[in-house]
């Protein structure tokens, strides 16, 4: 665990308790920092989030425009959730906040979460870093969830909507949506990715509410592959661009929205196809070759993917893109899967089970689910499983075992080991 992460775990509740009271307090404390940053892009959703911030903002830079970004969770390093005007905060600066966000803690008697008391700290460092947009990423829900102080942001994103944190957001996609529509505010656009028909329907009757006007993929927009690249389409443009620098064709989607949310905020087309061939986000179908990992792969001639989706709509996106990779190029398929306790890793299997993937299943640090339960999952579900002692023991008996093809997946909790064990892999 990095030092950061070891200070806030031994100074903050680790709770997760879903509530604005606190947030609102604690910001009121610190001079209403989330009233002070640069025009916000707020984004929700329950799979793509983190690639399509990653998308608005490298299409903002390459525009030329100085972005700050909050994302969760972190891979390897606290400082990931943070970027100043491009760059992550340093180490200095980050626990400079912190002493300030515990002394507004401690002054007033607020007992804020791990992830209030860091949403806080973001906002006073971005507040007080000069740039030109903010890009904010939602931890969980959207109504209660700590980012959701943002009375006024610029434009609003709610990526697909899907089952996932179901001990807090319940198990109806109508009321998980309705959640993240919480993002949506009074005269603020909002940017919608392609929906499943309960979860569009209660993202409309939220706009509505707050007289949010929506552009929603599928209805005013698309996007599509062609040729190699992409084309994106709505009523007044059509965009020819290059395919997005992240893999699966689930990014194709991704980068609709994105592009849709760059347009309304006037992005030139130029800057549209640079962002979209430079965009880089660790741990969502990353391409291992260097690092311990990455170079037992490449001895034995073998491809190394790793991939932090943890429900099963992230299972049928690594799914879609492994079989694409098979049907171009076959080669004997492994996944090295860990999971937390409280995924649906039976959902998850099943979108694998007509990979024919042989399975191995490690553990990791945390609430991660038990390998030996883990491993009976896969098989419930038509896959050969075993399991392992570690990721290194797992990749090594893949290998052994033939494997040309390997990915590790479950939980970006276990991607940020992979990443973090060589300074090479770091996410920067």
């Amino acid at each position: 665990m990095d030092p950061i992460s070891e200070r806030l775990r031994a100074r903050h509740p680790q709770r997760i308790d879903l509530s604005l009271d606190r947030m609102k307090a604690l910001c009121a404390a610190l001079g209403d920092p989330q009233h002070r940053l640069p025009p916000v892009v707020h984004v929700a959703g329950t799979n793509g989030k983190g690639s399509t911030v990653a998308m608005i903002r490298a299409i903002a830079e390459a525009a030329g425009l100085r972005v700050h970004a909050y994302t969760s969770p972190h891979l390897v390093r606290f400082n990931e959730r943070i970027r100043l005007a491009g760059r992550l905060i340093e180490d200095d600066a980050l626990n400079a906040v912190l002493d300030r966000i515990e002394a507004a803690m401690a002054e007033t008697g607020i007992e804020a979460t791990v992830f209030e008391s860091t949403t806080a700290a973001a906002f006073l460092a971005m507040a007080e870093t000069p740039a030109d947009l903010a890009i904010v990423e939602v931890g969980l829900g959207g109504v209660l969830d700590a980012t959701n102080v943002i009375e006024r942001p610029l434009l609003s994103v709610i990526a697909p909507v899907d089952y996932d944190h179901a001990e807090f957001l319940g198990t109806d996609l109508a009321g998980i949506a309705a959640e993240k529509a919480g993002v949506l505010k009074a005269g603020a656009p909002g940017v919608i990715a392609r929906q499943q028909e309960a979860a569009m329907a209660a993202i409309e009757r939220a706009a509505q509410a707050v007289h949010a006007p929506l552009t929603v993929m599928g209805v005013d927009f698309d996007a599509w592959a062609e040729r190699g690249g992409m084309v994106f389409q709505n009523q007044e443009r059509f965009l020819d661009l290059p395919a997005p620098g992240l893999a699966g064709a689930h990014q194709i989607d991704n980068a609709g929205v994105a592009v849709a949310a760059a347009l309304e905020l006037d992005l030139p087309e130029a800057a549209i196809a640079q962002g979209l061939k430079a965009v880089r986000w660790p741990a969502r179908l990353q391409r291992i070759s260097a690092g311990p990992y990455g170079e037992a792969a490449k001895a034995a001639d073998a491809e190394l993917w790793l991939d932090g989706g943890h429900n099963p709509h992230a299972g049928r996106a690594l799914a879609a893109f492994l079989a694409e990779r098979q049907t171009r190029a076959p080669r004997p398929l492994a996944l090295i899967c860990g999971m937390l306790a409280n995924k649906d890793a039976g959902g998850f299997f099943a979108a694998l089970k007509d990979t024919g993937a042989t399975v191995f299943t490690v553990g990791f640090d945390g609430a991660a689910a038990e390998p030996a339960a883990l491993a009976a999952v896969a098989r419930g579900h038509g896959l050969a499983a075993t399991q392992a002692g570690s990721v290194g023991e797992a990749l090594d008996l893949a290998l052994r075992f033939g494997a040309g093809r390997v990915a590790i997946c479950g939980s970006l909790y276990l991607a940020g080991e992979v990443l973090g064990a060589s300074r090479e892999t770091w996410p920067e």
